[in-house]
């Protein structure tokens, strides 16, 4: 036994790993394919994180990824797809999950840069390896205390590295949190109980009338599905050791490791205006204090009024010194001069072209959501001008002021003024319509 886990901890992952064993998870196709998930991809793309914390892009190539918890292996995929060049390590306690783990990356070519191990989280530092990026997905609210589960990441993390770790949300899984008190209570969480415990609980819950909270708020119809409802109800109703926790408990937790937050991992969706009617035209009382607001405050006040979000799902990383930098809403036209613009790896598909060019072509918007939406509130469109210059950006980088020597050639007169457009006035127009895309990070802005 490691000295860092006590027997009681020992007991628990040892019930952990009799239970995954048993229902591993995900349970995802072996011949699943990621490639087409724009958005998951965008999500493990180390440079996603990395331009959030540091504003500056880094390639894969080399970087060291450890998935903590890999389960079946296909996030391990999805970062090997999303990051070529980089070594990904997985490490989970169920040997059976890793065997499936293995087999899927094996089956989609992976036979390099990639390994597996059985080992506790508790256990990372046998692993004698520093990390670039740590993912860890649906696992750290198993511990007794999540600051430790982050300060064993925190141990194995290089200095610019980053962590990405969830949690399950108290207020909006609830019900579930109800459910799996319940069935503890009937016996049905008990060692070795799963699999006489998975129709116990389909019966009940069918026979419960509809008004009732627990069927009504924690039930689908797909649950009594014989074949596909272990997964979900292992993960849910009889989830071992499941705990749920607040905004304030995740920042507690960071403080006490000595790690920053920096952001949501779906930040564009934790946005308290995004939650009024007229989001530019808030409560006056309530815009006065969220302008002066710390971000802890600020995702609270949202989780308080709208918790539909199941994880608290974050990025995290050593504590960095203030660099001085300007933030880019406060950038002159001096500094966009001497940047350099991308478009972010997750656009650069020949689908995303080809819509583009047909923006152009037919003088028509372009639904750059369409392709990668961070955003799930309203799509995100440009204009077939904005389009072409994100079609410059297709093949790689560009200096902004490249991209000004091309606005100004396709739009050379002010339409209103009939007047020649001046450098100044085209830079100026440039810089806007990027700062708008450089918030969605469709486009990366490096100093």
């Amino acid at each position: 036994m490691s000295p860092s886990i006590s027997e009681s901890q020992a007991e628990f992952l040892e019930r952990m790993r009799r239970q995954f064993d048993f229902g591993p998870y995900p349970r995802i196709p072996i011949d699943k394919e990621p490639s087409s998930d724009g958005n998951l991809l965008f999500i493990h793309n180390l440079l996603t994180p990395y331009y959030l914390r540091h504003r500056q892009t880094t390639p894969a190539d080399g970087k060291v990824i450890l998935d903590a918890g890999c389960g079946t292996g296909y996030k391990a995929l999805v970062l090997a797809k999303a990051n070529p060049g980089a070594r990904v390590v997985g490490i989970d306690l169920s040997p059976k999950s890793i065997e499936m783990a293995q087999q899927r990356l094996d089956y989609h070519g992976y036979k390099e840069n990639v390994e597996f191990h059985v080992l506790a989280i508790e256990d990372l530092v046998q692993l004698g390896m520093q990390f670039d990026y740590i993912n860890c997905d649906e696992v750290l609210y198993f511990f007794d205390d999540i600051a430790d589960g982050l300060a064993a990441f925190k141990s194995v993390l290089k200095p610019e590295g980053i962590i990405r770790a969830n949690l399950h949300s108290l207020l909006q899984r609830r019900v579930f949190f109800q459910a799996q008190e319940l069935f503890n209570l009937m016996g049905l969480m008990e060692e070795f109980s799963e699999e006489m415990a998975i129709p116990v609980v389909v019966e009940i819950m069918k026979a419960l009338q509809p008004f009732v909270t627990l069927k009504q708020f924690g039930w689908k119809p797909d649950y009594e599905n014989e074949e596909k409802n272990a997964e979900a109800l292992l993960a849910n109703h009889l989830l071992q050791g499941d705990k749920g926790y607040r905004v304030a408990d995740l920042f507690d937790a960071l403080r006490r490791a000595d790690l920053d937050f920096f952001s949501m991992v779906n930040w564009r969706q934790w946005d308290v205006a995004d939650l009024f009617t007229e989001p530019d035209n808030l409560p006056s009382y309530l815009a006065m204090g969220l302008a002066d607001s710390p971000i802890e405050t600020q995702l609270t006040i949202y989780e308080l009024l709208h918790p539909v979000h199941r994880l608290l799902d974050f990025w995290c990383s050593h504590p960095l010194e203030n660099s001085g930098d300007v933030p880019l809403e406060s950038w002159s036209l001096e500094n966009w001069q001497t940047s350099r613009i991308a478009l972010h790896p997750q656009l650069q598909t020949e689908a995303f072209k080809q819509a583009a060019i047909e923006a152009i072509e037919k003088n028509s918007t372009l639904t750059i959501s369409t392709f990668l939406s961070v955003s799930a509130l309203k799509p995100v469109t440009v204009n077939q001008s904005v389009a072409g210059l994100l079609l410059q950006l297709w093949d790689g980088p560009q200096p902004f002021e490249a991209l000004v020597d091309i606005w100004q050639r396709t739009h050379p007169v002010n339409l209103i003024t009939l007047e020649p457009v001046s450098r100044a006035a085209a830079a100026q127009q440039v810089a806007d319509a990027l700062a708008k895309l450089e918030a969605f990070l469709y486009v990366l802005v490096n100093p």
